[in-house]
């Protein structure tokens, strides 16, 4: 496990995570929230599978699984008119596959950056830089780290218990609706709902995750 800025690697598990530029406010209102997941949905989803979230006033944390490379070469033979911010996906074929996973994530960032830019008439870099990832590599880390995502709002104090605050994926995994969280396999990890439940209300040592300084918690 490490926290890096090499690039993503195909069926990887990452912590995605990063903050607006000198701390500001990544978003600015309520309806900020839901169209970053837009955003995320549009240009993330054809290229990584989503586990857990969590989005803050002035930062986020997202555990991913990359998809296969046999996958998304796929996928993009498939796209002959499909385009991304005026970008046909085909074009990208013959990109190697690291770089179509930081181009995925890049036009995700600038896009919802773009939106922020002109709805609140402000110029500039929105997020603080490259955004960060760890590779997660082991099964305690992984474990750990949803909990650590769904904890996080209570750990910063934008509320008593985590389980009243709205933009993250706590409650995804316990409702029964359409999701494009892996909601089965985490419930599956876990054991089934109850045990999912009951993991995140013990008080975790987190062990693993203490080996690492993320730098803004």
């Amino acid at each position: 496990m490490k926290t890096n800025i090499d690039p993503l690697q195909p069926e990887s598990f990452y912590h995605i995570y990063n903050r607006g530029i000198n701390g500001e406010n990544i978003f600015k209102e309520e309806r900020n929230y839901s169209y970053f997941l837009q955003r995320y949905a549009h240009h993330i989803e054809p290229f990584a599978e989503t586990y857990a979230y969590c989005l803050l006033k002035n930062h986020f944390h997202i555990l991913i699984k990359t998809r296969s490379e046999d996958n998304i070469r796929g996928f993009l033979a498939e796209q002959p008119t499909l385009q991304k911010d005026g970008v046909l996906l085909s074009k990208h074929q013959n990109k190697s596959i690291e770089w179509i996973y930081g181009n995925a994530f890049a036009s995700f960032f600038k896009s919802y950056a773009i939106s922020i830019n002109k709805a609140y008439n402000r110029t500039g870099s929105l997020f603080e830089e490259s955004f960060r990832r760890i590779l997660v590599d082991n099964d305690d880390y992984f474990t750990e780290l949803i909990y650590y995502i769904h904890h996080n709002p209570q750990k910063h104090g934008f509320v008593k218990d985590f389980k009243e605050y709205p933009h993250s994926s706590y409650h995804s995994h316990l409702h029964t609706a359409m999701t494009k969280l892996k909601r089965d396999d985490v419930i599956n990890w876990f054991g089934n709902r109850n045990e999912f439940e009951r993991f995140h209300l013990g008080n975790q040592n987190l062990d693993n995750l203490d080996k690492f300084l993320i730098e803004f918690d």
